[in-house]
């Protein structure tokens, strides 16, 4: 939701008007009111000043009060998302009830004027967060290929010191990453003995030390070296029921939670939340870029077979009494904020938890765990973020998605759904596709430059942008018909995760700006280099890693044509890039491109 939208549709919808008419009293009245540990029929829960009042109450409704019908309806502490990466779409997560985030990693200024609001008082239109700010991770691992710089720590480096450095900038938990990559793409990870170090230096500080793991042999070695609970499991196609139970067990002897995170887990297994996607009530509320972000995923192709040992683990943990945690990893490509929260309580329900205990894993389970203070539960004193929906989550939990309306400190949120609402809809008239050039070629030459026929037109592109140290050189020549032949000189070099350089066409008004492009099946081309291997790829409005398809080279001209149904995720009327690449494996390249097309078939 862009803040420019937002602000213009929120004052259409009167939020200043509504937000007075709701703030002070109000009376949920006969209503199933799930407290955030058990059921209870018939209750009727008085909402005073921000702060829940009675969860039972059985007087008069006070003059003045808002009364408000919970008839056949059930009433939710506002839901905690346990596992969050926060860096945009802030309102989002009131649109589906989330009223709590708990953020893993994020740039240290938006933790620093989150956290602000809150002690101020003054983010009633965006979700509480409370962040481990920068996650804690080796030079050259997992948390240093995003585009922002962060300091990092050596493997046996000075421990305390980083520790009390991110407690300093306001973090709230310490979050520590064990990761080494997987096929191609590797990380350098921290060591066991620098893990424990951090752990043993958040613990010092009072401070709850969670760790990123991507493998059963580094989630039993961080547990047992006192972890505070597990920010993600792991995928794999098998694991024995014995180890499975292992583990479980020595989660409950060390008094560690757990936090699954299927929704991301099923994104990398190529598995699309369809249930999300293909209900009107959660679709309709996302517009193309939030949709796409949910569209997209990281596996190309469907695996759901790997999802196997998160839900045996899941299902072992919730056996041997080990707290159960609902996060997402919102913020990653196949998740959105606030909606992948509802297809996570499925999710866990799928993987052996009641709806109950399902429910209780994104209210009072993490409000527990993460020591967020008076939230996630409906009892008097503590905060009044509240969910009603129609029907019954104990019984079916997709009715968390059902939503009638979400209080945030006792204020509705009614106007921002409204207008995330309005705004989607205008986005759906509005869009038209573009008109493609006759021909459909897109790389032109124009005084001597590289042009197109619209949109921003091509760049030199590189792994710079993310904090890499590949160079490219293009070299644009007159081709056939006015077209042109773009030399592409690459050198890949190491210091990123994934290092790439080549040329980019950039399709929209402005750079990464979306445009429909679905009147084109069809990306053609001709190509000669030095017969290596290079790739086109493509991205969509939401996508964070772009989809890529390998093409050869060899010394004389040949024609490659990919159908945009290669590049499967990326959304046709809204592509931002589409790339010729060369990488990820080091070294010089060269290889030349002409008559760029576009064509519909």
């Amino acid at each position: 939701m862009k803040p420019t939208i937002l602000t213009s549709l929120l004052l259409a919808a009167g939020l200043a008007a509504s937000t007075a008419a709701f703030a002070g009293t109000i009376l949920v009245q006969d209503v199933r009111v799930f407290d955030g540990v058990a059921a209870h029929e018939h209750r009727n829960v008085l909402v005073r000043d921000g702060v829940i009042a009675d969860a039972d109450y059985r007087g008069k409704a006070p003059a003045g009060a808002r009364l408000v019908d919970g008839k056949g309806r059930t009433l939710l502490p506002g839901l905690i998302d346990a596992h969050v990466h926060t860096w945009q779409h802030f309102e989002l997560p009131l649109v589906f009830g989330v009223t709590t985030q708990v953020d893993m990693f994020t740039g240290v200024e938006v933790m620093q004027r989150i956290k602000k609001q809150m002690a101020e008082g003054r983010n009633q239109h965006e979700a509480d967060v409370f962040s481990a700010g920068t996650l804690v991770t080796s030079p050259g691992g997992h948390g240093t290929e995003f585009p922002v710089k962060i300091p990092t720590l050596e493997k046996g480096g000075d421990a305390q010191a980083f520790v009390d450095a991110r407690i300093a900038e306001g973090s709230h938990f310490i979050k520590i990453v064990m990761e080494d990559g997987y096929g191609d793409h590797r990380f350098d990870s921290l060591d066991i003995g620098t893990v424990k170090a951090v752990i043993d230096a958040a613990h010092k500080r009072g401070k709850l030390a969670v760790v990123h793991i991507s493998s059963l042999k580094d989630a039993r070695a961080v547990l047992e070296a006192g972890a505070d609970g597990l920010a993600h499991l792991f995928v794999a196609a098998q694991i024995s029921q014995a180890d499975a139970d292992a583990l479980a067990r020595l989660a409950q002897q060390k008094g560690a939670f757990v936090v699954p995170t299927f929704s991301v887990l099923e994104s990398i297994a190529g598995v699309k939340p369809r249930d999300l996607l293909d209900d009107p009530q959660v679709a309709g509320l996302l517009d193309r870029e939030e949709r796409g972000a949910l569209q997209a995923g990281y596996g190309a192709t469907p695996r759901p077979g790997i999802l196997a040992a998160p839900k045996m683990v899941t299902a072992a943990m919730r056996r041997a009494g080990v707290p159960v945690l609902a996060g997402t990893d919102a913020g990653n490509a196949g998740t959105q904020y606030g909606a992948s929260l509802h297809h996570e309580l499925a999710a866990l329900v799928d993987a052996g938890l009641t709806p109950r205990e399902a429910l209780a894993a994104a209210t009072s389970a993490p409000a527990k765990a993460f020591r967020l203070g008076q939230r996630g539960r409906i009892e008097k004193g503590y905060k009044a973020d509240l969910v009603l929906v129609d029907g019954n989550p104990l019984r079916d939990i997709a009715a968390t998605r059902r939503i009638v309306d979400v209080w945030k400190d006792g204020e509705s949120t009614a106007a921002i759904r409204d207008a995330q609402r309005v705004h989607v809809a205008q986005e759906t008239t509005a869009k038209q596709p573009l008109a493609l050039p006759e021909g459909g070629r897109i790389s032109l030459l124009k005084d001597g430059k590289l042009a197109s026929p619209f949109g921003t037109g091509w760049f030199p592109s590189t792994d710079q942008f993310a904090g890499g140290v590949s160079t490219v050189n293009l070299d644009a020549q007159a081709a056939n018909e006015g077209g042109a032949s773009i030399a592409v000189d690459a050198r890949v070099k190491p210091g990123f995760a994934y290092p790439w350089a080549g040329a980019a066409f950039m399709p929209g008004a402005q750079p990464m700006q979306g445009a429909d492009l679905s009147a084109a099946k069809v990306v053609r081309f001709r190509v000669r280099g030095d017969g290596r291997k290079y790739t086109v790829s493509m991205a969509s409005t939401g996508m964070t890693i772009p989809r890529s398809v390998a093409f050869e080279t060899g010394a004389e001209w040949k024609e490659v044509a990919i159908p945009f149904s290669a590049f499967a995720g990326v959304d046709p009327t809204a592509v931002t890039m589409i790339g010729f690449n060369a990488g990820p494996q080091p070294g010089d390249y060269r290889f030349e491109i002409a008559d760029v097309r576009l064509a519909d078939r």
